[in-house]
Formats: structure tokens, sequence, C-alpha cells
């Protein structure tokens, strides 16, 4: 049976009411193990093998069982499954020497008709199974494939390995494309042709759902591929890849000149920074809200040491490395799209805890301990991914020395990494022909990617298109305070109802609302703000400070 689902939103609770219509399998879940043909793909591969169809019982919600933590809400549950046809196989390469690309389709016995993407993380290298919740979705939200929709994912084309690196499959030119963008695409058109199979009739609606580097994906297939998803929502997205490659290793290189930023200097700067931004949003709750006048509120020059010994205290040095992260980071020549530079970060939630390893500078920028060659455990993951991007998608050598990394030498490699991995091109005009509809959300405490990379992507695309076309097709959300995952702030929403609302019913959203929530059951609701469209922030008006009510979306 088909099961349509309609959202109602009141603060930042959401119930769900279900209207039902046919549409039930028409052939046997371990009726799919046939292999799929080259011909199914529109790139180029050597076929799919099946591995295994079989029909999965329902299952219960229950804690995610994580060797790490704490996480943000919809991170730290497995959501309940229906009854699905869990069909688990991989795509082969044409080089027999680049990785296949695994994937995993989930079939509901009750379908609603549509079907959802799930994109991945980091440098991928594990397969993403479609089970989970979306990025940001409120924890005891059904999840999609509870919905009704298809889901599927992929681990983008190769798969990690003990004791190598995560950047070491770029080496393989197959490979590197198919992180780049093709293994989305490929992956798309299998799960398309195993939806026809099982129930006889192609997908109505196809949605994209990603964040990070899954955000990335996002936003590569609307520009790659504008008629292969009639919604997109991505989160945090990864878009500037090669400029943030580059601003992440330039960080990792200055901290190694100028000194390590301890943690205990970076709460320092923490507490700077809310003593003199906390209140400019009307409220003091320990979340910058209004992150704009907070950029002329704030001077790092006023935790200058007297001395360069004291802890208590920045050197020059700390200044230095903290004003580059501040500062856009430059590379002398222009690759795909124009690009040259990467957006400086912003201030707040530099020693956000709450959210483990995925929060605040140690976790990004600084480390728990200083930049080493190689990257050790406890370093930052700018310096892990940046030095290890620059070894082996620009340089192709594992051995290239990072303390050297001169970009003018790299040139041409980078402008050909650049032309795969960047997701810059502002023509959305054919996505946007074909009816599709993009959300883009921003975390303004997140130090993995700067928020203003999307901020200005969203800028670009409407110096492109017109305010007013994109106006009909694409949103941006900013959550002020919270990090690249979503914690330390209220973020939870979903964005998934949002989305095809608008797709389905021509609803266009306006602002929404997000909570926080405990991430454990019964999941309470701590707290709940605006989430506003940008350039809008959440503006405390009075009443409740935990009810979003109490707040109005303000342009700062």
């Amino acid at each position: 049976m088909k099961k349509l689902y309609t959202f109602a939103l009141a603060s930042a609770a959401i119930g769900w009411q279900t209207t039902t219509l046919a549409a039930a399998p028409v052939s046997d879940c371990d009726a799919l193990t046939a292999d799929i043909a080259a011909d199914v793909m529109a790139l180029p591969s050597s076929g799919a093998v099946i591995e295994s169809a079989k029909l999965m019982p329902p299952s219960e919600l229950k804690p995610a069982n994580l060797p790490f933590g704490p996480l943000p809400p919809y991170m730290a549950v497995e959501p309940a499954t229906p009854e699905y046809c869990q069909v688990v196989g991989a795509i082969q390469p044409v080089d027999a020497e680049a990785p296949e690309i695994r994937f995993q389709v989930n079939l509901p016995s009750d379908w609603n008709g549509s079907s959802l993407q799930f994109g991945g993380g980091g440098f991928n290298g594990v397969l993403i199974t479609g089970l989970n919740l979306p990025p940001l979705a409120l924890a005891d939200s059904p999840s999609p494939l509870a919905q009704g929709f298809v889901t599927y994912g992929t681990d983008s084309g190769h798969q990690n390995k003990p004791d190598t690196p995560l950047q070491a499959f770029a080496l393989n030119d197959e490979a590197l494309e198919n992180f780049a963008y093709a293994s989305y695409k490929k992956v798309r058109d299998v799960a398309m042709h195993l939806i026809n199979n099982y129930y006889g009739q192609e997908a109505d609606k196809r949605y994209f759902v990603g964040l990070s580097e899954g955000g990335r994906e996002g936003v590569t297939m609307a520009q790659r591929f504008p008629t292969g998803f009639d919604g997109i929502i991505s989160g945090v997205p990864v878009i500037n890849w090669v400029n943030l490659q580059t601003a992440g290793t330039r960080m990792g290189l200055a901290l190694l000149e100028n000194g390590w930023i301890s943690p205990e200097k970076v709460q320092l700067v923490h507490d700077a920074v809310l003593n003199a931004c906390d209140a400019l949003d009307g409220l003091e709750d320990g979340v910058v809200s209004n992150y704009v006048a907070c950029e002329k509120a704030f001077d790092v020059n006023t935790l200058a040491c007297a001395n360069n010994d004291d802890e208590n205290c920045l050197n020059p040095g700390d200044i230095a490395v903290i004003k580059q992260l501040h500062n856009p980071s430059e590379i002398p020549f222009k690759v795909a799209n124009g690009q040259q530079h990467y957006p400086g970060w912003g201030l707040s939630g530099e020693a956000t805890a709450g959210t483990g390893p995925v929060g605040g500078w140690v976790a990004w920028q600084t480390g728990e301990t200083a930049p080493e060659l190689p990257p050790q455990p406890g370093n930052s993951r700018a310096w892990l991914y940046g030095s290890g991007a620059v070894q082996y998608f620009f340089a192709q050598d594992p051995d290239y020395d990072v303390t050297q990394f001169d970009p003018e030498a790299l040139k041409e490699r980078m402008k050909i990494v650049s032309e795969l991995m960047d997701s810059t091109n502002p023509d959305l005009s054919e996505f946007s022909k074909h009816g599709g509809k993009l959300i883009v959300f921003e975390n303004m405490a997140d130090y993995a990617q700067s928020p203003y990379a999307g901020i200005e992507y969203v800028q670009a695309v409407k110096d492109t298109l017109g305010d007013e076309q994109t106006e009909q097709f694409l949103r941006l959300y900013v959550n002020p305070g919270t990090d690249h995952m979503g914690g330390g702030a209220p973020a939870a929403v979903n964005f998934l109802d949002a989305l095809t609302s608008w797709v389905e019913h021509d609803n266009a959203p306006g602002n929404l609302v997000a909570a926080q929530q405990d991430n454990k059951a019964p999941f309470s609701i701590t707290a709940e703000r605006p989430l506003c469209q940008y350039p809008e922030y959440p503006h405390y008006v009075g009443g409740d400070e935990a009810k979003a009510e109490s707040f109005e979306c303000r342009k700062p």
C-alpha cells in the first residue's frame, strides 16, 4: 500500500497524518538477484552484481551502537524500520584496478511512490545503508524508510582499509571520478532499475539528502544531472572543495610555524566571544545568534599577552593563526567556476562540547595535539583531511612533503581536481526548469567547513539567475551557534517534510522551527528557536526562552 505523509508543525512538535493508496510490490524480493547490465547506468561501468536480496522484518527504534559520542540526537538512534526488501550489491568498474561501488537499496513493502538517496561524509569509503534519519531530523521522527520511501546509499566507490590513508583511493582515476560524482549517479540508476522491477512502476518523485560531503554530493547532482532529482537537501556542503583542503592544510602549517593552540586557549577565545557577543541577540543563553554584529563586537587582539608565556592570554603566534582562520584563504590562480579563495570562518562555538568528536576548533582546526606528519591521533581533522588531499589528490605522491606545499607548483593538477570535485557552478537553470527544489542549510559555528562557502554559493546563484527565479526553487537557512553535525544549539528540524511539501504541493517553505532534544528516549525538547532564512537571525523579544514564539527573525 502507498502511504502519503503530511506533517503539521506546531512549535517544534511534529505529527504525522497518513493517507493510503495502492502501490504494492508486484515481484518477490528474492527475484531481484539477477545481475544488472551496464547499459542500465548512464555512466560507464561493467554492470552490477546483486550479492543479496532478502525481505527484512520490522524492527523497533534503539540506541545507535557507535564507538564515539556523544552525538546529536538524530545520530544517536537506529530508527524503527518497516518490512522491506534489502538489496545489497556492487557496481563493477571499467578499470580492473579500480574499486567497485558498493550500494544498498531498501524497498518497503508499503511504498509511498518516492525514493530518497542518502549522501555520505568525509572521504566516504563506508557503505551508507539508507536506514538512518536524515541530517538534523528529530530523533523520535519516523525514518524515510518508515514513511514509505525507497532509500539507498553507496560507499562512493572505494572501501576504507585499516592502516591505509583515507585519501589513497584518489591515486586511481576511476575511483576519484566515482568519489567526485559518478558513483552517486550510477547507484541512482541502479536504484531506479530495482524500483521498476520490484513495484512495476517508476518512482514518482526522487529526492536526495546529505550533509557535509553528502551536502556537496546533493549540489553536485543538481549541477551535473539536473533532471535526476525533484528535491535536494544540502546541509553544510563542502562545495568549494579544493580551496577548503588548501585552507585546512595552511591552518596546520600555520600551527606548525606559530605554535599549537591548546584546548585551554580555545576555551579562552570561546569565553571572550560569548562575553562580547552573547547579548547581541537580546538574550544571554550561550548562543551567539547575531553572528554578523559579533564580527564587529569581538577583537581577538584584546586577548594579547603582555608576555608570551601566559596561558590566560594569546601570544603573537596564537593571534596570527586565529586571524588566518577568520580571513579568506587565497590561491594564486582560478580553479573551476572562477573560484580563487576560501572564505574565512566566523565566530562562536570555538569550544563547543556536547557533540563529542565533531564540534569546535579542537576537533576540526587546532586538535588535541599539535599537527604532525603523517597525521596522528589527536591531530585536527583539517590537517588530516587537507594534508592527505594535498598528497593523494594534488601531488599524487604519498611521500610528498606537505610542509613544502606550493599551490602554484601543483596548479594544473589542482585545476583538474577542481573540475571533478568542486560543486560551485552557479547556473542551476536546468534544475530549476525541471521543477527541482533545493534546500541548503548552514551551521554558523561549523569549523569543518566555513558556512560562508554555502552563503557565497547561493549569492552566486542569485547573481546568475536573478533573485526572482532563485526564489522559485532555492532556500537557504542558517543555524546560529550550531556546529558541523548539528550540536550546540537548537537545530533539529524535519527538512524532508518541508521539501516534499514544496515539491509535491507547491508549498514553498518560509521560516521554520528548530528544536534541541535530549539524545535519549523520550527525546524531550529542551529549547526551540526560529530557523530563519538567510540573512535573518532569531532575536529574543520576550517570553519563555525555550519557546520559538519568544523570538523573531530579524535582519542583522
